[in-house]
């Protein structure tokens, strides 16, 4: 038998059962309840790094950038 067949077999017999298990067992850990925290900060990454809406400025307070560039 030469390498070809020999790695042949196994890699339909033993490897594929090998990947079909490791395939489940992440696809159980994945959904498991306990991971919920995870999926939930995973599903926020896309707004992550938006800032909130800054409210107008009103012009009074003593440090108002705004209020230094008018008074110039």
């Amino acid at each position: 038998m030469d390498t070809y067949s020999i790695l042949r077999e196994f890699a339909d017999s033993w490897m594929l059962l090998a990947m079909f298990t490791f395939f489940v067992g992440v696809a159980i850990w994945a959904f498991l309840p306990s991971q919920r925290g995870a999926r939930e900060d995973a599903s926020m990454i896309p707004f992550r790094n938006d800032t909130p809406a800054q409210a107008p400025c009103s012009k009074d307070c003593d440090t108002c950038a705004c209020k230094k560039i008018e008074g110039l």
